[in-house]
């Protein structure tokens, strides 16, 4: 078995996709911060004591997209062409999804999945003060497309 991140003498590497030719892709992730009913409440009614917590987690998140290879050391540099975060209040607690678009050599499922882990810490910073049992789950992808291996859906 060969390991694409591994040279020949078993040593870490980042892929090299330099023949690659760029084509447009995009990535799709989703995660949740699962609050109680006082920090729910406090969101609905714009009462949390730090300020605008769906603002800052989609600023966040944006910012998070475009700075993914100096957090993951084998992520490529690539251009995040588009990012978008989207956070909903629902009544156990924020519901945060990310796209992010490029016209690169290689995919954004990391950019995506970044940008939810950080808005979700994001929210969580934001909250901790009510609360300190809040906690961010089931950061994943749902959706990917382009590249060599095509289009992907989660399947649930």
């Amino acid at each position: 078995m060969s390991f694409t991140h591994l040279d020949d003498r078993g040593q870490a590497r980042m892929v090299d996709v330099t023949a690659k030719q760029p084509t447009i892709r995009s990535a799709t992730a989703s995660g949740t911060v699962r609050c109680g009913p006082d920090v729910v409440r406090a969101l609905r009614d714009g009462a949390v004591p730090k300020g605008d917590v769906l603002a800052v987690a989609r600023i966040a998140g944006i910012a998070a997209a475009k700075r993914t290879p100096e957090l993951l050391p084998l992520a490529h540099v690539i251009g995040v062409h588009g990012a978008a975060v989207d956070l909903e209040v629902t009544d156990d607690g924020v519901v945060i999804s990310a796209t992010v678009r490029t016209a690169d050599r290689t995919g954004v499922e990391m950019e995506a999945l970044t940008a939810v882990a950080v808005a979700g810490l994001a929210v969580v910073d934001m909250v901790k003060g009510l609360d300190k049992s809040v906690s961010l789950a089931d950061v994943r992808l749902e959706r990917k497309t382009g590249g060599k291996s095509g289009d992907w859906v989660r399947a649930e």
